[in-house]
């Protein structure tokens, strides 16, 4: 007895038409702006903060539309115009030489470690990789800094300490792995010495990389302030971070020393709408960086951490 078994034909793939991509399309695009608004409304409610009056914050809280309208923290922030232009300066200044010099170490030794042809490059990654996991402490740390190689109260001592980091080695070495060989080779063969190749060949193909790994380093020098706070006591090298933490805590400070005497004063300190004001002087100008080196942040992010 012959037993036909019938199978059941595979059901057809549907096939995608323009009325479907316009769904996905409307709904992407629906979704990044959801998102974008979620990313600008902070920064929205700050500025609005900052330009409103202390009363009104106190009543009403915060507000995405100022209420009552006051440049009352601005103007105690630049009372002293000089002193916060001098911090500006020294943290353009600070900010500008240490991303160069952090991203022209950071990408020579990368290219260093990427090299097959370098026979002691594990030994090295892994004297790289071990300071990520023990470190000597804090005290060690200072007395170095201080004592040893004495540069307390100097501009240097702002850069040196986060000039390079080993996460950021670890970056732009895998990104420069992904570079093929055969440039390298070719250069070789036309005479290129190891530098040459590094500067004329290596660094072109790595902007992306090294776009992305500099704006990380600007970000950690334009927001540093925890390194001036150990080393320096000069006025004239205090950078913006710093100076305005001491702005807010001598503002604080002065508050609590009047409350506690029963001192009668007639004016108040717009403690809150200050704090929003010192965001918006903080944050401006390496905001207004980030746009030029978008692309290149989103690529050189993405090669990154694909390879292995």
């Amino acid at each position: 007895m012959n037993v036909i078994l019938s199978q059941n034909p595979k059901p057809e793939r549907r096939k995608t038409t323009q009325h479907d991509r316009l769904i996905l399309a409307i709904i992407g695009y629906f979704m990044l702006t959801l998102l974008a608004v979620f990313c600008i409304f902070p920064f929205l409610l700050v500025v609005s903060s900052s330009l409103t009056e202390e009363s009104a914050i106190v009543e009403n809280g915060f507000q995405i539309f100022p209420t009552r309208f006051s440049l009352e923290a601005y103007r105690i922030l630049f009372e002293f115009p000089t002193d916060m232009l001098k911090a500006y300066g020294v943290t353009i200044s600070v900010t500008v030489l240490g991303t160069l010099a952090g991203l022209f170490l950071t990408s020579m030794t990368a290219y260093v470690l990427a090299r097959k042809d370098f026979k002691w490059r594990n030994i090295f990654s892994f004297f790289f990789f071990f300071t990520t996991l023990f470190s000597g402490g804090l005290v060690p740390w200072y007395l170095l800094i201080v004592n040893y190689l004495q540069l307390k109260d100097t501009l240097l001592v702002l850069i040196l300490p986060m000039l390079m980091n080993v996460f950021y080695i670890i970056v732009m070495k895998t990104f420069m792995s992904s570079i093929p060989e055969a440039i390298i080779e070719s250069a070789k063969i036309d005479g290129a010495g190891d530098f040459q190749i590094y500067l004329r060949f290596i660094l072109p193909l790595s902007k992306p990389a090294l776009a992305t790994i500099g704006l990380f380093i600007a970000l950690a020098y334009w927001n540093d302030w925890y390194n001036a706070l150990l080393f320096i006591s000069n006025s004239d090298l205090m950078p913006l971070q710093y100076y305005l933490y001491r702005l807010l805590g001598n503002m604080d400070g002065m508050r609590k020393a009047m409350m506690e005497s029963g001192a009668v004063v007639n004016f108040n300190i717009p403690t809150e709408s200050l704090k929003m004001a010192m965001t918006v002087v903080a944050t401006g100008p390496i905001l207004l960086a980030y746009p030029f080196i978008q692309r290149y942040f989103v690529q050189g992010l993405t090669i990154g951490a694909v390879k292995g």
